[in-house]
């Protein structure tokens, strides 16, 4: 019988703080400062957002499980990666992250720079050393995946954006092209390798336009969880976050609620929940899971 969500959800995210501490460098290993610092910034925090729903992609197709928490690693550790270049003094300059002290502030602006470049190496590494498909080239897809969601197509390009948006005011497309980059790359990402994991997609349980399916949920669901991030950042306090409310308002960056005020933005944000949750409609019960994370990302505490 199938776990509630709430059951499934805690399940999964024990059992992969366990599948981190193990790929992550030792802590006593040379150089250990590094590694600690690594370790650090990954583990005992974050909802892992994006391994649950590369957890809920694999569920659908029937990934194995072993090779599931090697696609999810590796997104988290270029989630984790950013994070801490973005708190760097040099972009965000915060000071607190999942509720503790970011890791320039922990250690020093070097090694939380060279934790980044680590972390995000590791990523490629776990990717190419470990099988993921029976089939070489979707391998090699997969490994392409990642990285044009995190470089300058992705993720490392809508943070140009951002930064470079600063005290200017963004029109709504402007606005969603830089989050579909920042935000939504990744997200996308986390569930196309969760896919990818399964059996042969040309000829197994999920389909070359199911995939494109799965493709505009990760779409929708990235834009929603950035607006209610957004909508969070004006109206829950500093605990609750984790992090340090009312940032981007301090520093003048274009929201979604600086453009479409608090209710605009909650609109939004369920009217991209109710499309995404369309998009998965000939999926059936499979794709339950990632219908309970689309419930799970945009009704938090909202």
């Amino acid at each position: 019988m199938r776990a509630d969500f709430q059951s499934w959800i805690a399940a999964q995210q024990v059992r992969f703080e366990d599948v981190l501490r193990e790929l992550l460098p030792r802590a006593e290993a040379a150089p250990q400062r590094l590694h600690e610092a690594m370790r650090y910034a990954v583990l005992d925090g974050g909802k892992r957002v994006r391994p649950l729903l590369a957890f809920a992609a694999g569920e659908l197709v029937g990934a194995d499980a072993a090779r599931l928490n090697i696609a999810a690693a590796a997104v988290e550790l270029i989630h984790a990666y950013s994070l801490v270049h973005d708190d760097m003094p040099c972009m965000d300059n915060d000071v607190l992250r999942r509720g503790k002290p970011t890791c320039h502030v922990q250690y020093d602006e070097a090694t939380a720079l060279l934790v980044g470049d680590s972390l995000q190496m590791l990523a490629f590494q776990l990717l190419a050393e470990h099988r993921l498909s029976d089939d070489a080239l979707r391998q090699l897809e997969m490994i392409k995946l990642l990285a044009v969601a995190a470089g300058s197509r992705g993720m490392a390009g809508g943070q140009a954006i951002d930064l470079a948006s600063v005290g200017k005011s963004l029109t709504l497309p402007e606005l969603e092209f830089m989050h579909i980059h920042k935000t939504g790359a990744l997200i996308r990402a986390a569930i196309l390798l969760g896919a990818h994991c399964g059996p042969d997609t040309q000829r197994g349980s999920v389909s070359s336009a199911q995939l494109d399916k799965l493709d505009h949920f990760g779409k929708l669901i990235g834009l929603a969880f950035q607006v209610v991030d957004d909508v969070l950042d004006c109206e829950a306090d500093t605990v609750t976050l984790g992090k340090t409310a009312g940032k981007d308002a301090d520093n003048d960056k274009p929201t979604y609620v600086s453009l479409l005020g608090i209710h605009g933005a909650r609109d939004m944000a369920l009217r991209l929940h109710r499309e995404a949750l369309e998009t998965l409609a000939e999926f059936g019960d499979s794709a339950q899971r990632l219908r309970e994370l689309a419930d799970f990302i945009v009704l938090r505490k909202f």
